[in-house]
């Protein structure tokens, strides 16, 4: 991954905290690693866990961040998730995903989709 898209990465994760924590949610943990892959956010809603991915473009006309969720990234979110949620005995998680649009500097457009897989 390039310079360019790790600040813009970073961006979008600290974005998508922010979004996040605005709506009540507790935040459990970043960029944690499992076997089979990275989980974004860990975090806490009530008594659920929710698993975030965060997707993020600088710009899109005809292709939007959550475009970038590929079947194969599906399944690794999936079993990083299930991963997580055994080794921790965890009963209620799902996964969401927010898709982030704009620059550092400017307001981003957030999309989040709830209970994504």
């Amino acid at each position: 991954m390039t310079n360019h898209n790790q600040r813009v990465g970073a961006w979008g994760e600290e974005s998508a905290v922010r979004y996040m924590a605005k709506r009540g949610v507790q935040i459990v943990a970043r960029n944690v690693r499992t076997p089979y892959g990275e989980i974004d956010i860990i975090a806490k809603l009530s008594d659920v866990i929710i698993f975030i991915e965060v997707k993020t473009l600088t710009s899109s006309k005809n292709f939007y961040p959550e475009h970038n969720i590929t079947a194969r990234k599906r399944e690794h979110m999936l079993h990083s998730a299930q991963h997580y949620a055994a080794e921790h005995e965890i009963d209620h998680w799902q996964i969401d995903v927010i898709a982030i649009e704009g620059r550092q500097g400017t307001e981003p457009v957030i999309t989040h989709f709830e209970n994504a897989l």
